[in-house]
């Protein structure tokens, strides 16, 4: 059993913040590689932000200097923190990790949450 779940979406001004959790549940001992993407209607999903078990992270170039992505690994939580936020970013945002778990059972495998709405409109 994992399951991550997004937490912290809503609807924002433009110019405005918003702060997202994503939290892993389950038999889990630590989660390595772990990333936020998002999707808007019509278009494909993409990668917004990327954060490693080193803590080294990437962004893609549209939130690059706007958004920061962290983790809490004593919690299995992960955070994106959207600032100057911008209608075109508008999306559904997914958490996704690479879960390490306890027991044989239950696979280590990248997973992913089912998102949580962010629209940016004034």
């Amino acid at each position: 059993q994992v399951r991550l779940v997004e937490f912290g979406g809503g609807l924002v001004q433009p110019g405005g913040s918003l702060r997202l959790s994503c939290a892993a549940f389950g038999h889990i001992s630590s989660i390595d590689d772990a990333a936020w993407y998002r999707q808007s209607p019509g278009k494909q999903r993409e990668l917004v932000a990327i954060i490693s078990s080193e803590g080294i992270s990437n962004y893609a170039d549209s939130v690059k200097g706007r958004f920061t992505i962290s983790r809490d690994n004593a919690r299995n939580t992960m955070f994106l923190q959207m600032n100057s936020l911008k209608p075109e970013d508008t999306a559904v945002y997914y958490c996704n990790a690479f879960a390490l778990t306890k027991i044989p059972d239950i696979r280590s495998a990248w997973y992913w949450g089912k998102g949580t709405q962010v629209t940016v409109s004034a």
